[in-house]
C-alpha cells in the first residue's frame, strides 16, 4: 500500500540517511533525511494523541520554516489532510477557512497567535478542537504510518481569493507526486544533489509545489526562509550554493532593482511562475547569461501545467510554453471545440495532476471540471509549434467598442516604459464605449500620463491602448504577488468620469 508523500521522506531515510534534507535559516537548524524522517513520525504522534485520524483535517498558521514542513509529512504520515492557510488574511477570512475545510487541529506560530486567537473568537465555542505551537520540539514518541492511497486528499489548498471567497482546492497524494515527477523532468531536471530555497510562502501551491515537494522527492534539500528580503535572498542563494529556484515574478522583479548581484556560479536554473512575468524580467536575467525560464500553472493543477524552456525564452518571449511531460493542453471556444493556429480560446487541462474538485463544492467543481480537462478560466492562442501565449483571464477581458482588449498584453507593452514601474490595465465602465481601457500605474519617476498613453498608441492599437491612466503608490496584491483587480475595479468603477482622449 502506498504511504502517499509521507514515504518520500521515509524512503530518503532508508537509502541516504545522511543527505541533507532541510536547512531552517531562522533556527540554523539543519537536519538529514534520517532526522526528518523521525521529527515527521513525532509530529504524526502528536496529532495521533489529539484524535486526528485520516481524512481529518490539520490547518497550518504560520511563516515559512523547517517545522511547518514537518507538520505537513506528519499529517500525511496519518492519511489526514493539511490545510495551510495564508497568514496574510483578515481574523473573519481565516474562521472561513477554518470552518469551510472542518480543520480539528489549528498548529500556529507564535508571530500568529493573536490572529489565530481572533479567528477562533470569531468562530466561538469549540469549533477547532486542538491548538498546538509550530515550533514546539517534537518528542521522541513514533507512531506506524497508515496505509494512504493515491487519491486520498494530502491538502485542501485554498485559492488566492483574487476573484472572490476563497475555494479549498483538493489536491491528492497522487497530485503531488506526478506534479514532483514533472518538475524532476522539466527544464535540466532535479536531482538529489539540487538546493533551492523555499522563499515564496508554503501556504501557497507555487512554493510549496514547484520548490520544497519535488526537491524533497528528488532527495535534494531544501532551505526555509521565514520572509523574502532581496539583498539577504541573493547573499544566500550564493551561501547555500543554490541550483535551481523558483519565485513569483514580483519577486524576481524585486532583484532586478537590487544595484548589483553576486556570483551564482551554482545556479543552473531559474523558473518564474503564479504570474505572467514581464518581459523586461526576463530579459534582465537572461542578458546576465542565466537559465531562466518561465511556467504557467494553478492551485488546481498542483501546480505546474506549462513550461517554456530556456531555449524558447528568448525566441518564443511572452509565452508560457508547452504542456510538462504529463499534462494534455488544449485551447477551445465557448462551443468547447478546439480553436485554430492564432485564435484565442480558453485553456483547458488533462493529466494526473489535476486536482479532486473543490471542498464540499460539487457545483462549482462540476463547472470546472468537464469530462476529464479542467477550464482554467484562462485565454491563450498557441502557435503552429504548440507553445501558448496567454492573453488574460476570461473574466478580466476588457470590450470597449466591441472590441475584444486583453489587460496582460497591453501590460508588457506599459511595463517597457522607463517611468512604469509596476501597472495593472483593466476595464472600467463608460456610457459611450462600454468599458474603458484604464491603467492603474506605480511611477518610477517623473510620468506624463499623456505622454504615456501615447506610448502605447505607438506599440498597440489605438482601441488598446488606455484612454485613462491613474498613478498610485502600490497595486493591492495578495501575499503570492497575484495583482488584485477586482479590488481595483471596485475602486474606480463610478469614481471619475473617463478621460476622453
Amino acid at each position: 500500500m502506498d504511504g502517499g508523500i509521507a514515504d518520500w521522506v521515509a524512503r530518503r531515510a532508508e537509502r541516504r540517511p545522511e543527505a541533507e534534507a532541510l536547512v531552517d535559516v531562522a533556527t540554523g537548524a539543519r537536519h538529514t533525511y534520517a532526522q526528518l524522517d523521525r521529527r515527521v513520525g513525532a509530529r504524526a504522534a502528536a496529532l495521533a494523541a489529539l484524535g486526528v485520524e485520516a481524512g481529518g483535517r490539520v490547518a497550518l498558521l504560520g511563516e515559512n520554516s523547517a517545522a511547518y514542513l514537518e507538520w505537513l509529512f506528519g499529517a500525511a504520515r496519518l492519511g489526514a489532510i493539511t490545510v495551510p492557510i495564508n497568514h496574510r488574511l483578515a481574523p473573519a477570512e481565516v474562521a472561513h477557512v477554518l470552518a469551510d475545510s472542518g480543520a480539528t487541529v489549528l498548529v500556529r506560530s507564535a508571530a500568529f497567535a493573536a490572529l489565530a486567537e481572533d479567528a477562533l473568537a470569531t468562530l466561538g465555542g469549540d469549533a477547532v478542537g486542538a491548538l498546538v505551537e509550530l515550533a514546539e520540539e517534537p518528542g521522541d514518541q513514533a507512531v506506524e504510518a497508515r496505509p494512504v492511497a493515491g487519491d486520498d486528499p494530502c491538502v485542501i489548498m485554498y485559492t488566492s481569493g483574487t476573484t472572490g471567497v476563497p475555494k479549498g482546492a483538493v489536491l491528492t497524494h497522487d497530485n503531488m507526486l506526478w506534479n514532483a515527477i514533472n518538475m524532476v523532468t522539466a527544464g535540466p531536471g532535479i536531482g538529489g544533489t539540487d538546493v533551492t530555497v523555499a522563499a515564496a510562502p508554503l501556504f501557497h501551491i507555487g512554493a510549496l509545489g514547484l520548490s520544497a515537494l519535488p526537491l524533497l522527492y528528488a532527495g535534494g534539500t531544501v532551505v526555509v526562509v521565514p520572509s523574502f528580503d532581496p539583498a539577504a535572498f541573493v547573499d544566500l542563494l550564493a551561501r547555500e550554493g543554490v541550483t535551481t529556484q523558483f519565485l513569483v515574478p514580483a519577486m524576481w522583479a524585486a532583484l532586478t532593482r537590487l544595484p548589483s548581484l553576486p556570483a551564482l556560479p551554482a545556479l543552473r536554473w531559474a523558473i518564474s511562475g503564479g504570474a505572467p512575468c514581464p518581459v523586461t524580467v526576463i530579459e534582465h536575467f537572461t542578458a546576465l547569461g542565466w537559465t531562466f525560464t518561465e511556467g504557467f500553472g494553478m492551485t488546481e493543477l498542483s501546480p505546474a501545467a506549462l513550461f517554456l524552456d530556456a531555449r524558447d525564452v528568448l525566441t518564443h518571449a511572452g509565452s508560457v510554453g508547452r504542456p510538462f511531460m504529463h499534462v494534455d493542453a488544449r485551447l477551445v471556444s465557448d462551443a468547447g471545440e478546439d480553436v485554430g493556429v492564432g485564435e484565442v480560446g480558453e485553456l483547458v487541462l488533462r493529466g494526473p495532476t489535476v486536482f479532486a474538485g473543490y471542498w464540499n463544492r460539487p457545483e462549482e467543481t462540476a463547472a470546472v471540471l468537464r469530462d476529464g480537462w479542467f477550464s482554467s478560466g484562462d485565454l491563450g492562442i498557441r502557435d503552429a509549434e504548440g507553445f501558448v501565449t496567454l492573453v488574460d483571464r476570461k473574466k478580466d477581458m476588457i470590450i470597449t467598442g466591441g472590441e475584444n482588449v486583453y489587460p496582460a498584453e497591453v501590460e508588457q507593452v506599459l511595463h517597457r516604459h522607463p517611468q512604469v514601474a509596476d501597472v495593472a490595465v483593466i476595464g472600467v465602465g463608460d456610457p459611450t464605449w462600454g468599458e474603458t481601457v484604464t491603467a492603474v500605474v506605480v511611477a518610477s519617476g517623473d510620468l506624463d500620463p499623456d505622454e504615456v498613453i501615447a506610448f502605447a498608441r505607438e506599440r498597440i492599437a489605438h482601441f488598446k491602448a488606455p484612454r485613462r491612466l491613474e498613478v498610485v503608490d502600490e497595486l493591492p496584491r495578495n501575499a503570492t504577488g497575484k495583482l488584485l483587480k477586482r479590488v481595483l475595479r471596485e475602486r474606480y468603477t463610478g469614481q471619475a468620469e473617463a478621460v476622453a482622449r
